[in-house]
């Protein structure tokens, strides 16, 4: 037999053609954006909700990105996802949130009917249709694809597409034994920000910013932690202090904790500051390095201890930091991110508006006793960029993108650089990008996106085209 034929590719406009350079107009140009619309959107799997969204038989919320909407529903069945509009003549039956279990799905513009599991249940003055019209098949909402991962519910618009964790696996390996499945919302904020959807992104895709952008977290020197950049590289902080005892570490070490989690909430929660404030008495070795690494072994064995007293399933922090390391920022491909601290995470999922403006969602996720009640998140209304009341952290991030955002556009900027060691995670997802639209085969898309769904701080890497 002969050779399987070569899959024809489609034409990328400002194709990444040197993995080191991203060109500037993939940030604004509007057929650039179209293409995305049409060959990418459709075809990757898009966090859609939080399955505590959901709780009840009924429950539902509608996912919206660019011209599509997507009601995903608790039914009977399980979790479903249908395509949103009305079988007669395309009216969106559902906006925001809300329970159909007592009436169902009615649309608003001549009364028809569906029940939770996508049934046509009623239609007002059948008698004058014709009956080829009134197909029962036909008449079902259209479903979309969902799938579960991680304590949410994704969907595709794509039926041929690979399953999802096949898409993220990498990802999957380190963050479900933290339990990932389990952690419940304490808070929930949303941006538009005038910035694209990839740049947006590209903010939490490498740590070289923070020296600038949050020189509260440099400025603090933890004992054996070198830096990577600058004329310091390679060299172990403290430089010039020097630590006189075991109570200067633990004193450090809370003070990074506090303003790590003033910044960004549920990476490093209060409950984890409180464990930590509450050793300050114990016993470390004289060097400085060791009593670091003894103080957070400590503090991992106290947060599990503690936790699990009070019914929190969670798991062995030393254990997980011994033989499941995971980044502080983990990236899932396209457009959701988690970033792991202790037993609690902060959240981001992001979604293009227009070629030059973004949805940017922020939550703090905790695990909580297994058997306390929380109460059904809604989404937020989106609030501006720079409302002073986000967390530092992201606050000083919003400062900085659009700012970007116009930069891009000056004459003479033609593409980012990139370094090849520590801004690879910016080029790797880049690149899967423009697998989707030249229309690679789903096996070269499923490596490039597993490869692309890593974490902070990593280079450049062969994604197979």
């Amino acid at each position: 037999m002969g050779k399987k034929a070569k899959r024809a590719l489609r034409e990328v406009p400002f194709k990444v053609t040197n993995p080191e350079r991203i060109p500037a107009k993939r940030y604004y140009d509007e057929g650039f954006f179209e293409l995305e619309k049409e060959h990418l959107w459709p075809h990757v799997w898009q966090m859609a909700c939080r399955l505590e969204e959901i709780p009840e038989v009924g429950d539902w919320v509608e996912y919206k990105n660019l011209d599509k909407s997507v009601i995903v529903v608790n039914s009977k069945k399980g979790i479903r996802a249908f395509h949103n509009a009305c079988r007669h003549r395309g009216v969106q039956l559902a906006s925001g949130h809300g329970s159909c279990k007592t009436q169902g799905f009615i649309c608003p513009f001549h009364g028809w009917r569906w029940n939770s599991e996508g049934e046509n249940t009623f239609v007002f003055g059948r008698q004058i249709f014709s009956e080829e019209n009134l197909d029962q098949a036909e008449l079902n909402l259209v479903p979309c694809r969902v799938e579960l991962w991680g304590g949410c519910a994704f969907i595709n618009h794509d039926n041929d597409a690979p399953p999802l964790i096949d898409c993220i696996k990498p990802a999957t390996e380190c963050l479900d034994p933290r339990n990932v499945d389990k952690l419940k919302v304490e808070w929930w904020v949303s941006s538009v920000l005038p910035t694209n959807w990839k740049l947006a992104m590209e903010a939490f895709m490498e740590g070289y910013h923070v020296m600038r952008t949050h020189p509260q977290l440099h400025s603090i020197p933890l004992p054996g932690m070198s830096s990577r950049y600058g004329p310091d590289a390679g060299n172990t902080f403290p430089p010039t202090r020097a630590f006189n005892k075991s109570t200067d570490i633990v004193d450090v070490s809370i003070k990074y904790m506090e303003v790590l989690s003033d910044g960004m909430g549920g990476m490093v929660h209060a409950n984890d500051i409180a464990v930590a404030e509450s050793m300050r008495d114990i016993e470390l070795p004289e060097d400085p390095k060791e009593a670091f690494n003894q103080f957070f072994f400590k503090l991992n064995h106290e947060i599990t201890t503690r936790a699990r007293a009070k019914g929190i399933d969670m798991p062995d922090l030393n254990d997980l930091a011994m033989n499941k390391p995971a980044p502080p920022v983990q990236f899932m491909f396209p457009h959701y991110f988690l970033l792991p601290q202790y037993g609690n995470m902060s959240s981001y999922r992001i979604r293009p508006l227009t070629p030059e403006t973004c949805l940017f969602e922020l939550w703090s996720l905790v695990l909580y006793p297994e058997d306390e009640k929380r109460p059904r998140p809604v989404a937020p209304v989106p609030g501006r960029h720079d409302n002073p009341e986000y967390p530092e952290i992201p606050k000083q991030d919003y400062s900085n993108l659009p700012l970007q955002q116009l930069g891009l556009h000056a004459t003479g900027f033609e593409y980012m650089r990139l370094s090849k060691d520590i801004e690879g995670m910016i080029s790797n997802y880049q690149r899967t990008v423009d697998g989707f639209l030249e229309g690679r085969s789903n096996e070269e898309l499923v490596k490039a996106q597993q490869i692309s769904s890593s974490g902070l701080d990593v280079p450049i890497q062969d994604i197979g085209f």
